[in-house]
Formats: C-alpha cells, sequence, structure tokens
C-alpha cells in the first residue's frame, strides 16, 4: 500500500512511503525541490542539517540537492556565452529556488512530480528558457530519481550539466568500503591522481575526489557498522562521480554528475540540447541491510 501525506510546517513537506515496506521520503519543493529523507524500517539513510533549513538564508545542507546548470564551481564563479560574462555560483541555482508540484500517485508506487521553469531571475545568470521536471518514485527499498530536461527556446541550443549531491548518513565512517567503477580520481584541491582502491584517508580534515571515465553505470557503497548497502544505479550520462566528506561529520556525498566543473567554459562532457529538445535521466538508489 502507498500513502502521500502533506505537512505544513516551516515549508511543506511530502511523505512518500511505502507502508508495506516501511520505506518513505520527505520531500520540500519549496527549498529546491530537496529529498530531505530516506527511511527504510525506520532506520534513516541520509544526513540532514535541519537548523540551515529553518534559516531561508542559508543553502541547505543534506538530504538530496539538485545541481543545475553545473556540477562543481566556475573559476571566479564566472562563464562566457556569445562574448558575455555570466555569473554563476557553485553548483548552480536549482537547489535554491521554489519547485512546483504538478502531480502526485499513489498507484503501483508512490511518486510526486515537481517542476522548475526558467524565469527572469534565471536568465540573469543563465541565458536560457528551460524547464526541469523531477519525478521521486518510492517502492520498497528503491528511490528512483526520474528526470526531464526540456530547452524551451525554439532558436536556441541549451548548454549545461546536472547532478545529484545525495548526503548519506554514516556514523562510523571508518567502516565503509566503496565500489566505484573507476580507475583513478583526483584529488579536487591539490590536482594529485590517486589509484581507487575503495578507500580514502579520512584523518584528513577534508576529502574532494572527483572520479572521471565511469566504466560502469552502479556505484556501490558497504557500511559494515550499520550492515548497510546501498547501491546507486545511472543512466550512462553520468560520466563523474564526486566524493566528499569532512571530517567528525557523520556523512559522506557520492554525487552522480554529467560533467566535472567548469564546463560550461571548456565544453567538455557538456550536454547541449537542441531547440525544442528534451533529455532523459535516471538515477536510482537501492538500499540493503544485510
Amino acid at each position: 500500500m502507498f500513502a502521500i501525506a502533506l505537512q505544513k510546517k516551516q515549508y511543506k513537506t511530502y511523505t512518500l512511503s511505502d507502508l508495506g515496506f516501511n520505506s518513505s521520503i520527505n520531500v520540500i519543493p519549496e527549498r529546491g525541490g530537496i529529498i530531505t529523507s530516506w527511511c527504510i524500517n525506520n532506520q534513516e539513510l541520509l544526513y540532514f542539517d535541519s537548523k540551515r533549513l529553518e534559516n531561508p538564508e542559508l543553502i541547505v545542507r543534506g538530504g538530496i540537492p539538485i545541481l543545475f546548470p553545473i556540477c562543481g564551481n566556475l573559476p571566479n564563479n564566472i562563464y562566457k556565452y556569445n562574448d558575455n560574462n555570466y555569473f554563476l555560483k557553485q553548483h548552480g541555482f536549482a537547489r535554491e529556488l521554489p519547485w512546483e508540484v504538478i502531480e502526485k500517485s499513489t498507484q503501483d508506487r508512490a511518486s510526486i512530480t515537481l517542476v522548475l521553469t526558467s524565469n527572469k531571475l534565471t536568465k540573469t545568470v543563465y541565458p536560457f528558457d528551460f524547464k526541469l521536471t523531477f519525478t521521486y518514485r518510492v517502492k520498497g527499498n528503491s528511490l528512483e530519481i526520474f528526470q526531464v530536461y526540456t530547452n524551451l527556446s525554439n532558436t536556441q541550443r541549451m548548454p549545461f550539466s546536472t547532478g545529484l549531491h545525495p548526503y548519506f548518513f554514516a556514523p562510523n565512517k571508518y567502516q565503509l568500503r566503496f565500489d566505484i567503477p573507476s580507475m583513478q580520481y583526483v584529488e579536487r584541491k591539490t590536482g594529485t591522481v590517486h589509484d581507487n582502491d575503495g578507500k580514502f584517508d579520512l584523518n584528513q580534515d577534508e576529502v574532494n575526489a572527483l572520479f572521471g571515465k565511469l566504466t560502469g553505470l552502479a556505484t556501490t557503497v558497504y557500511d559494515r557498522s550499520r550492515g548497510l548497502k546501498i547501491i546507486l544505479s545511472y543512466t550512462s550520462a553520468y560520466s563523474n562521480m564526486a566524493f566528499w566528506t569532512v571530517k567528525n561529520e557523520e556523512f559522506y556525498c557520492l554525487e552522480p554528475w554529467t560533467a566535472p566543473p567548469n564546463s560550461l567554459n571548456t565544453g567538455y562532457r557538456l550536454i547541449d540540447l537542441e531547440p525544442g529538445a528534451s533529455c532523459e535521466m535516471v538515477v536510482r538508489l537501492t538500499a540493503t541491510f544485510l
């Protein structure tokens, strides 16, 4: 049995549930269409800083933020298009803007569809007409994020990259092992290249790694302290996987990206939608307690 409930707190919060499997997610459309919670058998899988949510001036930390129209950051937060400079903050603006709920369903699964459309504000930093349609689907131990990106222009191509930024709850990060389908990763701050052995030096103040040239369509995490396995599977448009964590914080992030940082300037792995065209992508998260 599937259900959708609405709570009107500081922000409207939708809870999508598979009651037979005791799984659920919480979604706050007004704060970037963000998923703030994902539970299975009453166990929380995501990290979320609720205090930052309470302050509308702060960017939310935790849950699953949406990255668009860039992943990562740009040098000096600037990119050039048609000989004009545009200012765009890290990870873009989709995670900060209010999204609109256009559809809900409890048939075969619990699902909710949100839309973000370009406006005067977005066009000051990203001069393109777009529509993003995200559908969150909950069934059993899986959470599926189905995405449609549409270029609303009749004449202009639309360049972008996109990604997700899941924060996973991990009370003991030293018990984690990662199976990321890439031979190497780059340490973002230093540019140092490391071989991928499924482990990170978690004694550092911060680990910020980018895996390029993914050779598979799934990444797996084993959390021995929780007896938990999480699989992220994704369509082939996602060519990079970012890993980020901070010392003494109970989270790690595994972020599927379609392109590395600065792709709006370099063009590398950039998606370039033709006028009137759409493209679809899917990310599926599956959690199993072993």
